[in-house]
């Protein structure tokens, strides 16, 4: 797919906050290790889907490379002509050389607006292109925000931890053409490291892993002396034991003027958590059977992120 030439991009869905009281939803970047002919089903599903932004690329590990380049490209072209918003996704711990290099590329398209979730790749945007500031861009005060916007930032991503209190604190503080989109539903990302933990639960090197994250398509649990499930390892990422559920939170996140609610795909069910979550952004009721129990909610109430607050109607 050919790019074009001009220094400077303005892109669709850029600095389009709607004026009425509707949100969007987004589908997150896949976080897990999926063969090539899964990857490509999922998105050939949702683009069915009523989704309206779809987030692609990988952000964990750059050793995974079922995909090229050229194949996530081939992805987004699809997706945009049936009607999705595509962003591309960057790494959130790139290491090697080679890591940077890719991350260039990703950086200098002129078709699509690009997730940056290190400072390298906002660096690389800078003065060139908007972006999205992702979840694991450490922003969490109204002077880091601003500054994300000055860069060139028109969406941001709060990092998982915050609680609603300070997202609705910084909502009345953000710049007027800054979207917010807020993690909904999924494994949290916690954090990553340089080690693998999935190589080293299998006591083999980093190096030598043989990429056996493929074989944990929704990651490894870790389980407590109690056998209480507290964590998700996958690969070098660390996740939730449970995943995060903020569906009757949306309320609440349409009074504080929240843009976008993302769900982070998982291998089985992704669909009928999307129409779970449009059916209750358009105010019609639907089974929530397939949502997965147990969930958390805890950092969107300022509490420890594995605990559950009941929903109003629990």
């Amino acid at each position: 797919m050919g790019l074009a030439p001009q220094a400077t991009l303005s892109l669709p869905g850029v600095n389009s906050r709607v004026s009425e009281q509707k949100m969007k939803i987004s589908l997150g970047p896949i976080h897990y290790h999926w063969s090539k002919e899964t990857i490509e089903q999922f998105y050939q599903s949702a683009a069915t889907w009523p989704v309206d932004i779809v987030y692609l690329g990988e952000t964990v590990c750059a050793k995974r490379r079922a995909l090229s380049r050229a194949d996530w490209l081939n992805i987004a072209a699809r997706l945009t002509d049936a009607g999705k918003e595509v962003v591309l996704s960057t790494l959130a711990l790139p290491e090697a050389n080679s890591d940077l290099l890719q991350l260039e590329k990703i950086c200098a398209n002129t078709n699509y607006l690009v997730e940056a979730n290190d400072m390298s790749a906002v660096h690389l945007l800078t003065g060139r292109f908007p972006f999205v500031a992702g979840p694991h861009i450490n922003c969490y005060n109204n002077n880091t925000l601003s500054f994300l916007a000055e860069l060139g930032a028109v969406r941001w991503v709060p990092p998982v931890e915050l609680s609603a209190t300070t997202i609705g604190t910084l909502q009345t503080m953000r710049p007027a053409a800054m979207e917010t989109e807020v993690f909904a539903y999924g494994y949290l990302p916690l954090s990553f490291s340089a080690r693998c933990f999935t190589a080293r639960a299998d006591n083999i090197g980093k190096d030598a892993c043989e990429q056996r994250c493929m074989r944990d398509p929704e990651g490894r649990p870790l389980f407590t002396q109690e056998h209480e499930r507290l964590f998700t390892m996958n690969g070098i990422q660390l996740q939730s034991g449970v995943p995060c559920n903020l569906l009757h939170e949306t309320g609440a996140m349409l009074n504080m003027d929240i843009d976008v609610v993302r769900i982070s795909p998982q291998l089985e069910d992704t669909d009928t958590v999307v129409k779970i979550f449009q059916a209750t952004l358009s105010g019609t009721s639907i089974s929530e059977d397939t949502l997965r129990s147990p969930a958390c909610n805890g950092y969107w109430h300022g509490l420890p992120g594995m605990a559950r607050m009941p929903a109003h109607n629990d």
